[in-house]
């Protein structure tokens, strides 16, 4: 008794119709491929020459060849191109949605793409710190050259103010 109940849905319920298998992947790429070709120019100039052919068709040929009345305001072309319009509006929607999650995704890449960067730009700004903190502290060779330039005038200072007439062998002692 409890199947019974109106909220409840029932699983059987299509015993007498098939359920198609239809990839949602694949129905997607058809509904964009023709969302991609409605927003066309062709698509404008294919509807236009076929709405003329049918307005000329139906209103300068003979009677009995006609297949849609002008003067019930041509039923038939307002029913072609109600379901014509009545198709394209979902497949268009569905289009726009497949477009919005690959937009999401992509958005998404790009922002965990971004935080990377950041995060590269930061340790590299770190370890460039680190750098010059280091060369700091190491003799650059400017700096080596001014104190070896600076030990041999200290160098030819004392040679200059050591007695003239002391000989080496006297400084040796």
């Amino acid at each position: 008794m409890a199947d019974d109940r109106l909220d409840t849905p029932l699983s059987a319920r299509r015993r007498f119709l098939p359920r198609a298998r239809v990839s949602p992947d694949a129905f997607g790429e058809g509904s964009e491929a023709i969302a991609r070709f409605i927003g066309t120019p062709r698509f404008l100039v294919y509807l236009t020459v076929f709405c003329a052919g049918w307005l000329l068709w139906n209103t300068l040929m003979p009677e009995r060849i006609r297949f849609d009345d002008p003067g019930l305001g041509f039923t038939v072309l307002t029913l072609v191109l109600s379901l014509q319009a009545s198709y394209s509006a979902p497949l268009i929607l569905l289009a726009q949605e497949r477009q919005a999650d690959r937009d999401r995704v992509a958005a998404e890449q790009d922002r965990v793409r971004g935080e990377r960067n950041l995060a590269d730009t930061e340790y590299l700004a770190r370890e460039m710190a680190a750098l010059r903190l280091a060369l700091n502290d190491v003799a650059t060779r400017d700096f080596v050259r001014g104190e070896l330039r600076n030990l041999v005038e200290e160098l030819e200072e004392r040679d200059r103010d050591r007695d003239p007439g002391e000989d080496d062998g006297a400084r040796h002692r």
